[in-house]
C-alpha cells in the first residue's frame, strides 16, 4: 500500500503549517518540512516545539533563504527530499506540497489511485515546442547566467542580461539534456526519487547549468525526471489542482468552492484562503474519512473560465489589427443572423439558400462544415479563418458574386459583432430569441465542459440559475448596444409577426419572408 513523504515548502502561517503536519501524518503518512530562511525565526521555533516528538515529521537539516525564480526554491526542495528519504524507508511517493495546499480527497482515496498504476505523476513538457511559457522570457530562461532575483533586485537582473546579451556570452544546454518544463507540483515514486538524487550527486555540470537559469523549480525536476526514467512510466500531469488567472497568479479558493473542489480528478488544491477557515476545516477532515464517494466532474477550470474569459461586459481585449482595418464595402449587405441556438440559425440559413438567392453560410469561425465554397485553401481551417476574418468575409462577397451575405454568429463573439456592426458596409443584425429550458441547459453545461458524465445532479442543478442567466443576459447586451438594423424573431411570436422582421432583414417581398418564418419546427430543440 502507498504511503506518502510530503515534501512541505512554507514560509509563514506556522499554526497552519503544524496542523498540515499532524493532519497528514495521523493517517499513517510523513512530512519532510522545510521553512524559509528568510521567515521569522520564532515561527521555525513555534514549528519545531510542536511537532518534536512527531516521529513522522522530519526538517530538512539546511534552511535555504528562498525567492521566486531563483535556485534556492529547488535547493530547498531537494534538502527536503534528502531528509525525507533518509528518515522514512517505508515511503513509497513523495509528493510536494505548499503550506496553502490542501486535500480534496480523502487519505484513503489517495493511497489507493496511487497504488492503481506505478508510475509518476509529474508536468513535463517540451520547453521548445511546448507553449507552456506563454509571455517574456523564453530561450533567455537558459542561454543566459541570472545571478539575482528579477522581483528584488530588478535592476541588477537586467543589466546583468542586457550586458551578457550586448556581449554575446550565451552558453549550451548540457548535450544530453533535454530541457522540459511544468508545474512544479509533483508526486514521484521512491526509486525516481531516489535516481534524481544520484543524478545531482553524478552531474555536477547540469547541477552548474540550473543554478544559473531563471525559475528553475519549473525546470529541474521536469528535465531530470524523464532523463533517469523511461517516459512510459510518467504521467504528463500535477495531482494538485490550480488554476490560474490570465494574469498569471492563481486562483484562491474559498469557503463555498468545498463541493467544487471535491469533484475534481486531483488529490490536492492550492490556493486555499487563509480567511476559509470553515473551507480549511472541511478539507481537513475530509483527508481522515473513510468511505467516501468522489463522483469525478472536472467542471471547475471550465466554469472559470466561462465566468471570466469573455472578461464580462466592457470586454478587455481589444480588436486585432486586421479586424479594425479595411471596410467590406460600402455596396455590400452583410446580413449577421445571432443566435446561441446554432440548430436554429442553420435551420433558417438552409432555408434562405433554398428559398432565396442571398448566398448565406453557417457559423463560419466556430464549425469546420459552415457551407463554405473552395476558397483556395482558407477555408481548411478554423485558424486560418479566425487570422483574418474581414478579409475572409471581403472574398466571400467575390466569390458568391453578390452584394448580400447571411453569416451565422454566436451572440458570445460581441466584439466582433461590433466590429462588423461598425463597418462602412450596410450591416444589419437579426437575434433569434431563444427559451432556455432546464434540459438544454443541461445540453449546454456538458457541450461547453463545465461538467462531465460523472458531475452529481445537484452540482448541474446550482449551475442552471448561473448558465440560464449568462445566456439571457448575452442578447440583452447586443439590445443594449442599440445597433441601427437591429431585428429579432422569436418562437413566441407568430410566424407573420417574425415574417415582419424577415422582410426588412433581408429585404424580401412579405409572401417570401411568410414562408421562411413558416419553416416547420424552426425553433424547436
Amino acid at each position: 500500500m502507498a504511503r506518502i513523504a510530503f515534501i512541505l515548502l512554507c514560509h509563514k502561517d506556522p499554526k497552519g503549517v503544524i496542523a498540515q503536519a499532524k493532519r497528514l501524518t495521523a493517517t499513517g503518512d510523513y512530512v519532510s518540512i522545510h521553512f524559509d530562511g528568510r521567515a521569522n525565526p520564532k515561527d521555525f521555533d513555534a514549528i519545531r516545539a510542536a511537532l518534536a516528538d512527531n516521529p513522522s515529521v522530519v526538517f530538512a537539516q539546511r534552511r535555504w533563504k528562498c525567492g521566486w525564480g531563483e535556485w534556492s526554491l529547488v535547493g530547498a526542495t531537494l534538502e527536503a527530499v534528502r531528509s525525507a528519504v533518509a528518515a522514512f524507508p517505508l515511503a513509497t511517493h513523495f509528493y510536494m506540497l505548499s503550506g496553502d495546499c490542501m486535500p480534496i480527497k480523502s487519505a484513503e482515496y489517495a493511497r489507493a489511485f496511487l497504488d492503481t498504476e506505478d508510475c509518476d505523476y509529474i508536468e513535463s513538457f517540451d520547453f521548445f515546442e511546448s507553449d507552456w511559457i506563454k509571455t517574456g522570457f523564453k530561450e533567455e530562461r537558459l542561454i543566459y547566467r541570472h545571478w539575482f532575483n528579477e522581483r528584488t533586485r530588478k535592476w541588477l537582473f537586467y543589466a546583468s542580461y542586457d550586458l551578457q546579451k550586448r556581449l554575446g556570452l550565451t552558453r549550451s544546454i548540457p548535450a544530453d539534456i533535454q530541457v522540459m518544463i511544468g508545474s512544479q507540483w509533483w508526486c514521484l515514486r521512491r526509486q525516481t526519487v531516489e535516481k534524481v538524487l544520484e543524478f545531482c550527486a553524478a552531474r555536477s555540470d547540469v547541477m552548474r547549468f540550473f543554478a544559473t537559469t531563471w525559475i528553475p523549480d519549473e525546470t529541474f525536476f521536469q528535465t531530470i525526471v524523464p532523463h533517469v526514467v523511461p517516459r512510459k512510466q510518467i504521467r504528463s500531469r500535477t495531482l494538485t489542482y490550480l488554476v490560474f488567472t490570465d494574469y498569471g497568479m492563481p486562483v484562491t479558493f474559498y469557503n463555498d468552492q468545498y463541493d467544487l473542489l471535491m469533484g475534481q480528478d486531483y488529490l490536492f488544491a492550492r490556493k486555499i484562503s487563509p480567511e476559509a477557515i470553515r473551507l480549511r476545516e472541511r478539507l481537513g477532515a475530509l483527508w481522515a474519512a473513510t468511505g467516501v464517494h468522489f463522483p469525478i466532474s472536472n467542471e471547475a477550470t471550465g466554469l472559470f473560465r466561462f465566468l471570466t474569459g469573455q472578461g464580462r461586459v466592457g470586454r478587455r481585449f481589444g480588436q486585432r489589427f486586421w479586424e479594425a482595418e479595411g471596410s467590406l464595402g460600402r455596396n455590400n449587405t452583410l446580413l449577421l443572423v445571432v443566435s446561441k441556438k446554432w440548430h436554429v440559425a442553420k435551420r433558417l440559413t438552409a432555408a434562405i439558400r433554398a428559398e432565396t438567392t442571398i448566398p448565406a453560410v453557417d457559423f463560419l469561425f466556430n464549425e469546420l462544415e459552415a457551407h463554405l465554397p473552395d476558397l483556395g485553401g482558407v477555408e481548411t481551417t478554423l485558424e486560418k479563418r479566425d487570422r483574418h476574418r474581414r478579409a475572409l468575409i471581403r472574398l466571400l462577397f467575390e466569390n458568391f458574386e453578390s452584394n448580400q451575405l447571411v453569416i451565422c454568429l454566436d451572440p458570445s463573439a460581441l466584439h466582433l459583432i461590433q466590429d462588423l456592426m461598425a463597418d462602412k458596409a450596410d450591416t444589419r443584425l437579426l437575434l433569434i430569441d431563444s427559451d432556455f429550458d432546464d434540459d438544454y441547459l443541461r445540453g449546454h453545461i456538458g457541450r461547453v465542459g463545465l461538467a462531465g458524465a460523472q458531475t452529481a445532479p445537484e452540482v448541474i442543478e446550482r449551475l442552471l440559475p448561473t448558465v440560464r442567466a449568462d445566456l439571457e443576459h448575452e442578447a440583452e447586451r447586443l439590445r443594449d448596444m442599440d445597433f441601427p438594423g437591429f431585428h429579432a424573431i422569436a418562437p413566441w411570436r407568430s410566424p407573420e409577426e417574425n415574417a415582419v422582421h424577415l422582410a426588412r432583414f433581408l429585404d424580401l417581398l412579405p409572401e417570401a419572408a411568410l414562408k421562411l418564418a413558416k419553416i416547420p419546427h424552426l425553433f424547436t430543440d
